[in-house]
């Protein structure tokens, strides 16, 4: 745990822009990927250089970096990992986070310097596990994901209390198990322990019968097909003062392949709402509820954090989006915020700025004005130059989004 007993928030980080969003938006540690053996094949990831550049970014921050050597090697990667892992050491991460045993051995006998953090695809389900671990030199297990309070609970309970517990709560679900599914492979030859999952478990499907080929029957009354495999996403921020008492030392937000805007609304929302954990009583105020709602997301739920879930846990259809990124903040002058456009603002629109440790805060989109200063009605192009009006300076790299209505009035 971080300081007065409040839970680490650990964020993830694809690239240095989310890294850095991260830490601005109080993230205590970040968690990524080099080039090699990372389990995420989507986002960017760090080159040794870049990773360097952002394990010195975060200790400048008193947060702390964990990279993902997770993957299940094969005997021909095997060569090259005892030289990886110390080229990792020099980069200044903090832990590494494995799920093969070998790899556990091999790091721990050739930097013994460096924390290990069982990943989630070990699948730690028991107190024996975790305590055996913790015995060949362990420093975290990173729970499964279909452990319930009470399990949670029963570990910590009979693991020494140097163990240290991390659990998801924010994110996307795996319907298999913690992530080892073959649908990916099978399908389109993308392995899923390459990070390369082409996410078959979110398509449609229908059934066939064999004596009428090219006869579609829906399995479910939707008419579009079914989605038995589509899990819902999972969101524990109003429970965390559970996850808390049941022992879990790090709060974990899922998504290294989503945007700096995602991991930026997430880490400072379960930011706020860890240091509400120093208070008599757990009672986070509605905006801080609603903040999971405008992050790119399927319907939520709590999985199996209060038992075997009964039903309802697959959703049809993708992902809601109604918030998105409108600007970046990049500086003030003369009672104006100087911006770089994300996505289109249009004049009379109202914008969220995104404040680290604060609710938003509505900017009426009026005035607008080009990089030279000329009027506008819209920022029609990627990332240019905007202006609007505001009478205080905000915090350069702060996000200004916009969401449903947008605003009632775009004349002008």
């Amino acid at each position: 745990m971080t300081k007065n007993g409040i839970p680490e928030v650990l964020a993830p980080a694809g690239d240095m822009e989310r890294l850095e969003a991260a830490l601005r938006y109080g993230a205590d540690a970040v968690y990524l990927g080099g080039k090699l053996h990372s389990m995420r094949s989507a986002p960017k990831n760090f080159t040794l250089e870049e990773l360097e550049q952002g394990c010195k970014k975060a200790h400048e921050k008193g947060a702390r970096v964990y990279c993902a050597v997770n993957t299940l090697l094969n005997n021909d990667e095997v060569a090259e990992l005892p030289g990886y892992v110390r080229q990792l050491r020099d980069c200044g991460v903090d832990a590494f986070i494995v799920a093969d045993m070998g790899v556990f051995l091999l790091a721990r006998r050739e930097v013994p310097e460096v924390e290990l953090h069982i990943s989630t695809q070990a699948g730690v389900t028991n107190y024996l596990t975790a305590r055996e671990l913790h015995a060949l030199g362990a420093k975290r297990v990173v729970l499964a994901r279909e452990l319930s309070l009470e399990d949670i609970r029963g570990i910590r309970r009979n693991t020494p209390p140097e163990l240290e517990l991390e659990y998801f709560v924010q994110g996307a679900m795996c319907v298999s198990f913690s992530g080892r599914c073959l649908l990916s492979n099978y399908f389109t030859g993308r392995d899923g322990n390459r990070g390369e999952c082409a996410q078959p478990c979110r398509w449609r499907y229908h059934l066939v019968e064999e004596t009428r080929p090219g006869q579609y029957f829906p399995v479910s009354q939707e008419e579009d097909g079914t989605y038995i495999l589509n899990a819902k996403d999972l969101c524990l921020l109003p429970h965390l003062d559970k996850l808390r008492d049941a022992g879990v030392d790090s709060f974990k937000i899922e998504g290294r392949a989503k945007s700096a805007y995602y991991v930026a609304v997430a880490s400072n929302a379960y930011r706020c709402a860890a240091d509400l954990l120093k208070n008599d009583t757990y009672d986070p105020p509605q905006w801080l509820l609603e903040e999971p709602d405008k992050l790119s997301h399927r319907p939520y739920c709590t999985c199996f954090l209060f038992g075997r879930p009964e039903g309802g846990q697959q959703v049809p259809g993708g992902y809601i989006r109604a918030w998105e990124a409108a600007g970046v903040v990049e500086g003030w002058e003369n009672g104006r915020l100087l911006c770089s456009q994300r996505n289109k603002v249009q004049a009379g629109d109202t914008l969220e700025a995104l404040l680290p440790g604060r609710p938003p805060v509505e900017i009426p989109a009026k005035d607008l004005r080009d990089g030279e200063g000329q009027p506008i009605q819209a920022t029609p192009h990627a990332t240019m130059a905007f202006s609007l009006p505001w009478p205080e300076a905000l915090p350069p790299g702060t996000i200004l989004r916009s969401g449903p209505g947008r605003g009632q009035d775009h004349g002008g």
